[in-house]
Parts: C-alpha cells; sequence; structure tokens
C-alpha cells in the first residue's frame, strides 16, 4: 500500500503536492525554479524533514539547469545559502545540500556538472526511499500484540522522499495484522494530523480518528493507548529528539501513564555534531500561523505569540528510536552510528 509521494522528479522538473491545500484539494507545484523550491519549503507546500532534504538537493541541482558555465559558481553558491536559510531545525536539510555541494566541488570543470548534480539528487531520493523502509521492517520489533496507536504531526509519504518513517511503521504493522486503530493528534496550529496524516491513513484504508492535540491525556487514561510513535527532525547524540511542537507534552504523559513511547526517524536525522537537545536550534514561526487558518482570522492579529515549531523530548523519556539499521534501545550513543 502507498500514497502519493511528497515529491517527484519527472521531465527534468520538480513536482511537489501542495501539502498546504490538503486533504481539499490534490494540486500540485511544477517547477524548475529553486527559489520557487525554497518558497515551497518555507511555506511548508513541502515538510518532514527528509523530503525537505530531497526537495532543497533537487532544487539546488536544478539552479544549474539553464544558465552558462561561467556562472555556475556564483549561482551555485546563491541557491545553496538560499535552499540552507529555509528551516534551520531539520538536519537532513543540511545533509542533503552539503551532499550535492560536495559533487560541485569535485567536478567544477565538467561539461556534463548539472547532469552530475541531478543524479546525486536521484540518488539522495532514492536512499530515502531505502531507509523508509529499512525504518518500517525495523519498527515491527515494537509491537508484540494488536494495538492501539497514538501519533503526532505527519510521518508519512508526505513527509519524506519514500513512504515514510513513524507512520511508515504504522503502515508495515497493519499490513501484519498488529494495528486496531491510529488516534491521530490534529497538531496545531497547521492541523498536519488531521489534514494529511488523516489523508494519508484514509487513502490506505487503516482504521483511525483524528482528535485535538489535548485529548491524548484522556485517550490514556482510559486505557485506548498501547504505544505513541512519532518522528523526529533532529536527534543529538544522546538520543534528545527534535520534533513538532506537542511530542515532548505527549512523551511526559507517556512516562506518566507507563506507555512506550517510540521515534522513527532515518540515521541522516542524527546530528553527529549535536551533543545534546541544548544544542538543537528550534525555529520560531510566523505569529499568523495562530491567527491565521486558511486566510481566515480566528483571533487579534496583534496578540503576542509564542510560536515554536518544535521541541525537544529528551532521551530518558524514549523507549526506543527506530533507524533503518537498529531499535536503539536506552542508554543512546549515536556517535558511531
Amino acid at each position: 500500500m502507498k500514497t502519493q509521494r511528497a515529491v517527484e522528479f519527472k521531465n527534468e522538473q520538480l513536482h511537489i503536492i501542495d501539502q498546504t491545500k490538503l486533504p481539499l484539494l490534490e494540486e500540485f507545484i511544477i517547477t524548475d525554479d529553486y527559489e520557487r523550491i525554497a518558497t515551497a519549503i518555507e511555506r511548508l507546500e513541502v515538510r518532514g524533514a527528509p523530503a525537505i532534504g530531497v526537495t532543497a538537493a533537487y532544487g539546488l541541482a536544478l539552479s544549474l539547469k539553464k544558465i552558462s558555465k561561467e556562472k555556475y559558481s556564483d549561482t551555485f553558491e546563491k541557491a545553496y545559502y538560499r535552499l540552507a536559510s529555509t528551516r534551520p531545525t531539520a538536519v537532513n536539510l543540511f545533509f542533503a545540500l552539503n551532499e550535492i555541494k560536495k559533487v560541485f566541488n569535485e567536478n567544477k570543470n565538467e561539461a556534463d556538472i548539472y547532469h552530475l548534480l541531478i543524479s546525486k539528487a536521484v540518488s539522495i531520493h532514492q536512499n530515502d526511499i531505502d531507509l523508509c523502509e529499512g525504518i518500517a521492517n525495523n519498527g515491527l520489533e515494537i509491537f508484540n500484540k494488536k494495538s492501539r496507536v497514538l501519533t503526532h504531526c505527519n510521518t508519512g509519504a508526505l513527509a519524506t522522499g519514500g513512504d515514510g518513517t513513524a507512520l511508515n511503521v504504522i503502515r508495515k504493522a497493519y499490513e501484519n495484522g498488529l494495528i486496531d486503530h491510529v488516534h491521530v493528534d490534529e497538531t496545531r496550529p497547521l492541523l498536519q494530523g488531521s489534514r494529511l496524516t488523516a489523508w494519508e491513513l484514509n487513502k490506505l484504508g487503516i482504521p483511525f480518528s483524528i482528535n485535538t492535540d489535548s485529548t491524548s491525556a484522556f485517550l490514556m487514561k482510559q486505557n485506548k493507548v498501547d504505544l505513541v510513535i512519532v518522528g523526529s527532525d533532529r536527534i543529538a547524540v544522546n538520543g534528545d529528539a527534535a520534533n513538532k511542537i506537542g511530542t515532548y507534552n505527549l512523551a511526559v504523559l507517556c512516562h506518566y501513564h507507563k506507555i512506550p513511547f517510540y521515534i522513527a526517524a532515518p540515521t541522516t536525522t542524527i546530528d553527529k555534531n549535536c551533543k545534546s537537545g541544548d544544542e538543537i536550534k528550534i525555529e520560531l514561526r510566523n505569529k499568523n500561523e495562530l491567527s491565521y487558518f486558511n486566510e481566515k482570522q480566528i483571533t487579534m492579529e496583534d496578540y503576542p505569540a509564542y510560536t515554536p515549531a518544535f521541541d525537544i523530548t529528551p532521551n530518558k523519556l524514549i523507549t526506543a528510536i527506530i533507524t533503518e539499521k537498529s531499535l536503539h534501545k536506552p542508554p543512546f550513543d549515536f556517535k558511531n552510528v
């Protein structure tokens, strides 16, 4: 079972499903302009750490598509910094951009450097597809019965280059008769859960229901949640993990209710230069994301607001971290992963 991929490279153009329009409209952004691709990342038309990385890789490669050789270096540098400035928290963005940059630096004088960069971007994309499959297979280990799962934000095909991380674990478990029901946090303020995760689960035919973020504690108290599984945008060497705002709440609730709390992410999400969550830069979003929804004003525009896009879950609250390599259990030490 598969849903629509977040990004596809076809006919020398990048096809991005506009996630801001889902689930009511299925529209695509079709472009070969790196500036438009950067804007798509900023606007969350494409989102999810792995998908951002894949998209940025294609964007950087495409920056050389229509220009003369004399302008390669200047254009590439400009495109690199433009794409790098889009989202500060997701480490996959910088991993992918630096992989493309490495190929560029090694082949500056090649006549066909554009196709070499595209080939590398395709390779990064395929690697993410493979990573998603490995995560799903390793994630089966966390199930010992048919389970009721709660998840937060969106971690499916819309968030990656492949079929997803945490949601892909759920998909694989469902195919193996291990999922009874999925509780989907709406994920304020942009509702990635109720708009995107619900859309994917519906396409996959997996039983689910959406709930407000603040309902999770009550579901746990009622013994309606067997485990929680989420994704991550950056994981420190010690296992501290940054994920969509509201994730830390769930980890604390799981600790209190003695419910397993899992993170699923590729090893490309692990930042070897980051010792702990204290070093992770948290992106602050425009406060209009709280005062408006779908361009409709829902509160006073001049009210002060605090708008972190992510929070940090400390390693001591994490039961295990699922990567394509293994099911990693505490104590976490990702220096050599």
